[in-house]
């Protein structure tokens, strides 16, 4: 079943057979071709690694210079309108409508990816769900899961720093906001994980926890997020 299997088709039964974005008749709960056409970097060429744009699909410089802990990134779009309100009204709102439309965005970008044998999504810490009452990235892992046929590994990684928010604090703050923040079990041994996030900023959260994951013996790390920003420089 496509687009998230059985949790996606009964989100639709309650969702209005219109395009989340601009009214228009579309499948309940997702994206008209129009706005598809339309979102901004959906079909860029962009860094094997960290997925920043870049002519020909290549490795970046800073990539190149310095490698992260994780070995590829996919991401669906940019982080530009309509994208960065929908995230927002998704996180914030909270608008649970979304969820469908992102999922299937996301789902398209990484079609053909070969599915890890692990997916999972950043954690929240321990306050942070309690503020928010759910974790974005984990309700579009239910659905993302479903599409790819890859396992969700919820719990495999917790955070356990209860640190300030990324979008709070100055790009060169960021990095050292994170540090030590995440812990992961065992059960990544050996393992492909693919990290699932809405959006990829600096990269910071990302790399300590595909670091983290490394140290507890996965053997590769991917990215796969919706929306990802350009580099700050």
């Amino acid at each position: 079943m496509p687009a998230g299997g059985l949790l996606a088709a009964a989100l639709r039964t309650m969702l209005p057979e219109r395009c989340v974005f601009c009214g228009a008749r579309a499948q309940a709960g997702e994206v008209c071709g129009d706005c598809l056409q339309d979102l901004p970097g959906r079909s860029r060429e962009r860094c094997r690694v960290c997925a920043i744009p870049i002519a020909g699909a290549q490795v970046c410089g800073q990539c190149l210079r310095d490698p992260p802990s994780y070995s590829y990134t996919v991401a669906a779009v940019d982080y530009r309108f309509p994208l960065d309100a929908a995230i927002a009204r998704l996180k914030y709102g909270p608008d649970l409508s979304l969820l469908v439309a992102l999922a299937h965005l996301l789902a398209r970008a990484v079609r053909g990816q070969p599915p890890p044998d692990a997916l999972v999504p950043m954690p929240l810490s321990a306050a942070g769900l309690r503020a928010r009452g759910f974790n974005q990235a984990t309700e579009l892992g239910r659905l993302i899961a479903r599409e790819v046929g890859a396992p969700l590994a919820l719990g495999v990684a917790t955070r356990c720093k209860d640190t300030a928010p990324q979008a709070s604090l100055p790009f060169d703050r960021r990095a050292g906001n994170v540090r030590d923040a995440f812990a992961c079990d065992a059960s990544v041994a050996g393992l492909r994980v693919t990290l699932l996030d809405d959006v990829m900023t600096t990269g910071a959260t990302v790399e300590e926890l595909a670091r983290t994951l490394r140290r507890a013996g996965a053997a590769e790390v991917g990215v796969w997020v919706l929306a990802r920003t350009p580099r700050p420089d």
